[in-house]
């Protein structure tokens, strides 16, 4: 099935040819290209927006709470239930909510019950926090995993989703829950980026093998794999707008095959096999490696703190917002990624 899905050009990496880029990059970039557009959203038909109103309800109840755990969610045992905290509510966004509608395929039931899953799993797995420092899934936990850079948030595709690179050839540590928390972590940080208007995410995935990498050739346990896939799936629906894959080994391909029942037919539209990388993501904002105008070069004390220092930034004008807009539930991203003085959409 995913021979079916190699591009005709295989040579996706085809570097710059050999002139100046200017000054090496060591940061990552704030700001998507004025070449970046973002696609229209969709509005709603009158049962969407029915179903919508449904779901915003159910969690502006006050008195509402939510399990601590996954398991907790599942046994019901509401003495260990707990209110929303004001981090949870800015998260609980109508752009959250229409997510997790499309997911279910409009059950509105079904995605009330994803949603509190979901805030569960945060809770346990430690982000349910607001700011870096309040989560114990942190970038000082997760710093000795991007040593290398085998993650890299850096610059925006054409339609101004976030980048994330991922890099398996720079593996740096041995199969861990760590792993598996720095990914989230990134993920993350990635939605930080998001700018007013787009709520998805770029994924750039680049097999090529590394000096830098010193745990190279191996592919993930399965469980991992579908540890992994359980949480994109279930807590990030509809957050992959496009992932591109390119320099796929033999080992890459015989896992994806293995994994390929577990991933979600949507999810399976989305990817892209072995096509050049400027088809999707401007040149002044790509890597020099994948045919960019980027003169980068990850260095992890330049890069990591400052990558941090965006997030935050971002996260707080995010949260300032949402202070200033009632701290209440159901505030659109738009707004609170936005400038306006004006809710655009104001929250019934």
């Amino acid at each position: 099935m995913f021979s079916k899905l190699r591009g005709k050009d295989s040579k996706a990496e085809t570097k710059k040819d050999q002139k100046d880029l200017g000054e090496k990059l060591y940061l990552p970039l704030s700001k998507p290209s004025s070449k970046c557009t973002i696609p229209k959203a969709a509005e709603l038909d009158g049962d969407q927006q029915e179903k919508y109103e449904k779901v915003l309800k159910h969690f502006q109840q006050e008195d509402l709470k939510i399990a601590a755990s996954e398991a907790n969610h599942k046994d019901k045992d509401t003495s260990k239930y707990q209110r929303l905290s004001e981090s949870e509510k800015a998260w609980l966004t109508r752009e959250c909510f229409l997510r997790y509608l499309r997911a279910t395929k409009w059950h509105y039931e079904e995605a009330i019950s994803r949603i509190e899953l979901t805030i569960a799993w945060r809770r346990e797995f430690g982000i349910a926090g607001c700011y870096d420092s309040d989560n114990e899934v942190n970038g000082k936990l997760c710093s000795p995993e991007n040593e290398t850079g085998k993650e890299v948030i850096l610059g925006y595709d054409n339609d101004t989703r976030p980048c994330l690179y991922l890099k398996p050839g720079r593996q740096n540590t041995k199969t861990s829950l760590r792993q598996v928390q720095h990914l989230v972590y990134m993920l993350e940080r990635v939605i930080d980026y998001m700018p007013s208007g787009q709520d998805s995410l770029a994924l750039l995935i680049d097999f090529k093998a590394s000096p830098i990498g010193t745990e190279g050739g191996k592919i993930p346990p399965v469980g991992t794999g579908r540890q992994v896939l359980h949480i994109l799936q279930t807590h990030y629906p509809e957050r992959l707008g496009k992932a591109l894959l390119t320099n796929i080994p033999w080992l890459g391909w015989t896992f994806l095959k293995i994994i390929h029942p577990f991933i979600d037919p949507l999810t399976r539209e989305k990817l892209v096999f072995d096509q050049p990388f400027p088809n999707y993501v401007p040149i002044e904002q790509l890597d020099k490696d994948f045919g960019g105008d980027l003169n980068f070069e990850y260095n992890h004390e330049k890069y990591w703190p400052e990558m941090i220092k965006i997030a935050e930034s971002n996260k707080q004008k995010y949260m300032k917002r949402f202070e200033n807009f009632g701290s209440v539930v159901g505030l659109s991203e738009y707004d609170l990624r936005g400038e306006g003085e004006e809710l655009v959409y104001p929250v019934s």
